[in-house]
């Protein structure tokens, strides 16, 4: 069993059931239609999205936290595509989507960077992403999240973001420490890099 079909066998959900607090404040900005969650997990941000009216996919490496995922929706009486794929392997499809989330999609860098360029033209022309992610400075801070302290390569920033997304316009983008209380593996103070980008018309 792999570290993250391991963690999500676990009683409850690891992260909660509640999205991601600034993706729930910034959903408003996705044009209505259909939604790519990334690395999601047990699926808490793409039962939201439905709820809303999105047509959402999820993807997740792990079965075990899709099959979570499924019956998340199911108790919130919503229907969300689920899909088990290695981000390294997953192919976008381009100008296929009005948005796309990244919450906490920690990923080695060079796997990282081909997702991210296969974000940038997955997005249809005025669609949306939303990431959250922690940043290195997490590690000073004390609350629990995020990569481990030896996989310090796989944290973000809006420097490597700026890079990594070219070609998306970045209408909020900021580093800010907060206040995160996800289940029993976001808690206490996090540093993170919040961005709300968009693929021009």
């Amino acid at each position: 069993m792999n570290f993250w079909d391991q963690r999500y066998s676990e009683d409850g959900f690891a992260y909660g059931t509640l999205a991601n607090d600034f993706l729930a404040d910034q959903t408003h900005h996705i044009p209505q239609g259909r939604v790519l969650c990334l690395a999601e997990g047990e699926g808490r941000n793409a039962v939201h999205l439905a709820k809303l009216g999105y047509q959402v996919t999820a993807v997740d490496q792990s079965a075990v936290g899709m099959n979570k995922a499924r019956q998340l929706a199911e108790l919130h009486r919503v229907s969300i595509n689920t899909l088990v794929a290695d981000l390294a392997d997953y192919p976008i499809i381009s100008s296929d989507w009005d948005g796309i989330v990244s919450i906490s999609a920690h990923l080695p860098p060079a796997i990282r960077q081909r997702v991210h360029q296969q974000v940038v033209n997955g997005l249809k022309p005025g669609g949306i992403l939303i990431l959250e992610a922690y940043t290195p400075r997490h590690l000073d801070i004390g609350g629990i999240g995020g990569p481990a302290r030896d996989n310090k390569d796989m944290f973000m920033s809006l420097t490597i973001l700026r890079k990594e997304l070219k070609g998306l316009i970045f209408d909020l983008a900021r580093e800010v420490d907060r206040e995160v209380n996800e289940g029993r593996y976001h808690k206490g103070m996090g540093s993170v890099v919040q961005l709300v980008a968009r693929k021009p018309q």
